[in-house]
């Protein structure tokens, strides 16, 4: 794998710092690692966005933006309030695919959730994912009302015959409630794919070496983490 396409279940769920933790630890294994965010909302052209807290969090890897749109609104409604243009999965495709070949990993950050609109005509970043052949990676809340949306982005990836890798949670919160913890177990079958991570709520105010090290446990061996999900949930009874 040197694509991964990472998108959310919805907004607010940590997907720039899930992001920032899997270039954390391919950087901190010598790998050269690549972030391309196609469309970033909410934020003025001078304003540091997603990408500067990835470099911020994670070090001095290539980043790359595409877009950008002043209004906090889904990509296609931001561009055609602001009159610039829109972002195309080609456009993505070809970005990434450049990147790949300079880089080891490339790391694709959707906006919001799986479906959210690219441009009037209704692509997505599910359309650059199926144009790049790449896995995708679902970023989940952690709790109540999780697993319908989970299992919703699910769906949809299986129907336009896209790979789910696995499902991390972005913000494990620090004294999580019952539908939390029983969500430990829920989300794996909700995904339809393995849980490949948990990251604590709040890890984003880490300084870069402990970063890396929080990256390094809660994310799974399959990004170079040491996370057991089995050990995780164990003191979390539900």
């Amino acid at each position: 794998m040197s694509v991964l396409v990472i998108t959310g279940t919805g907004t607010e769920v940590g997907k720039t710092v899930v992001v920032a933790a899997l270039a954390a630890l391919a950087a901190a294994d010598g790998r050269r690692v690549a972030v391309l965010k196609p469309a970033q909302t909410g934020i003025a052209a001078d304003e540091p966005g997603d990408l500067a807290e990835v470099v911020r969090l994670a070090g001095p890897v290539t980043t790359r933006e595409l877009r950008r749109y002043p209004d906090p609104l889904a990509p296609a409604t931001a561009a055609r309030r602001s009159g610039a243009p829109t972002v195309h999965p080609s456009e993505v495709a070809a970005a990434a695919s450049a990147l790949d070949r300079e880089h080891d990993l490339v790391l694709v950050e959707g906006a919001g959730g799986l479906l959210v609109r690219f441009d009037d005509d209704g692509t997505t970043i599910a359309d650059a994912a199926w144009a790049l052949n790449a896995p995708v990676l679902v970023v989940a809340h952690a709790g109540l009302g999780t697993l319908n949306t989970t299992a919703l982005t699910a769906e949809a990836l299986l129907r336009r015959g896209l790979e789910s890798v696995g499902v991390v949670v972005g913000r494990w919160p620090a004294e999580p409630d019952l539908a939390a913890r029983c969500n430990l177990v829920d989300l794996p079958e909700a995904a339809g794919a393995p849980l490949l991570g948990v990251l604590p709520d709040g890890a984003a105010g880490l300084g870069r070496a402990e970063f890396v090290e929080m990256a390094r446990g809660a994310l799974s061996p399959w990004f170079g983490g040491t996370f057991d999900p089995e050990k995780f949930a164990a003191p979390h009874t539900c």
